[in-house]
């Protein structure tokens, strides 16, 4: 079936950094080596070419993942420049490179469930990557009909995000998160949250497996293996995701000032420059949790993450010190190679 790639979100722009001889397709699906592509004439699978496996050695963020536009003949050539981008930390020990989650993305579906309680820290957690990645964030508070939310405190936790509380079961809250025609949102949360019951919803019908929540705790189970994206009957795009067990900042300097912005508002107003919101004299931020002004554990948390991303930005840089004889002595070898007669 033939599909109308301006409705995919394929521009003039990216025309441009196509190479000689090639055609557009937006990536649906990632296995090892290959992708699900769509392209004008339909749906169809290639195979990464070995240039591009050369160019993903250093660093794995070049390889194609969902939501990507890619240039391809018979093989996947190369990655077209992202708008947006979802990078975690990658989660293999040891690796300081980042994970690409998603591409080219409009929304970033945050969903947290309602029962058993609704976890705000990792909420902020999750809109660090989403607020980074350039889209614009939503938290969805899933499973909303079967306990009682307070908007107000999940707001206070997601400023400048959007906030909606949604039942897939009864349909309530859906139309706030419904997609217009070419846009696209992905979906981000723990197992058992109901992200795959959501994508069905907004689908219509199941497109995605889904398993029965627990009695217990109301927890649902891990269900979804892999990421895709999906064409719904409207004209938007959706990408939904396995459970995150692991969501380690990646370069989410910005992110994280925009998740925190009260407390980085505050800041500005310490006795201290440098100050950092423990027992310093002065501190704004502490005197507004002593207040009541800002929770004690929003600051928790606020501490939590800058520790994490600053850990994360010097393994980063340790690895660009490592590799950087590397790469010089690849340079040299050109230089000789190319010297010779």
């Amino acid at each position: 079936m033939a599909l109308d790639l301006s409705l995919l979100g394929f521009d003039d722009g990216l025309t441009a950094a196509l190479e000689p001889g090639c055609f557009p397709a937006r990536v649906s699906r990632v296995d090892r080596g290959a992708c699900d592509l769509l392209t004008a004439a339909g749906e169809t699978r290639a195979a990464y070419s070995g240039a591009l496996r050369r160019a993903a050695a250093d660093d794995p963020v070049n390889l194609p993942c969902v939501g990507d536009w890619v240039a391809i003949d018979t093989e996947v050539r190369a990655v077209l420049p992202r708008r947006t981008s979802i990078v975690r930390a990658g989660v293999t020990p040891g690796v300081s490179h980042g994970q690409v989650l998603a591409a080219n993305i409009d929304l970033v579906y945050i969903a947290e469930p309602a029962v058993p309680d609704v976890d705000l820290g990792r909420i902020e957690r999750l809109l660090a990557l989403a607020w980074e990645s350039g889209a614009q964030p939503v938290v969805v508070i899933t499973k909303a009909d079967l306990a009682e939310v307070d908007p107000a405190a999940v707001s206070a936790a997601a400023p400048g995000a959007g906030v909606a509380l949604v039942s897939s079961m009864t349909g309530q809250g859906l139309d706030a998160v419904r997609l217009a025609p070419g846009r696209t949102a992905v979906v981000l949360g723990r197992s058992g949250a109901g992200k795959s019951t959501l994508v069905n919803a907004l689908a219509g019908v199941d497109v995605m497996a889904t398993q029965a929540i627990r009695a217990g705790d109301g927890r649902g189970r891990h269900t979804t293996v892999h990421r895709e994206l999906l064409v719904l009957p409207d004209g938007g795009m959706i990408i939904d995701t396995p459970g995150l067990r692991s969501v380690g900042l990646y370069d989410a300097t910005d992110g994280l000032a925009q998740v925190f912005s009260d407390v980085e508002d505050l800041a500005t107003h310490c006795r201290f420059v440098d100050c950092g919101h423990d027992t310093e004299p002065g501190c704004a931020v502490t005197d507004a949790v002593a207040r009541g002004e800002l929770p004690g554990r929003r600051l928790a948390s606020w501490r939590k993450l800058q520790r994490e991303a600053a850990w994360m930005a010097a393994r980063a840089d340790a690895r660009l010190r490592a590799e950087q004889p590397r790469r010089w002595k690849i340079v040299h070898k050109a230089m000789r190679n190319h010297s010779r007669p």
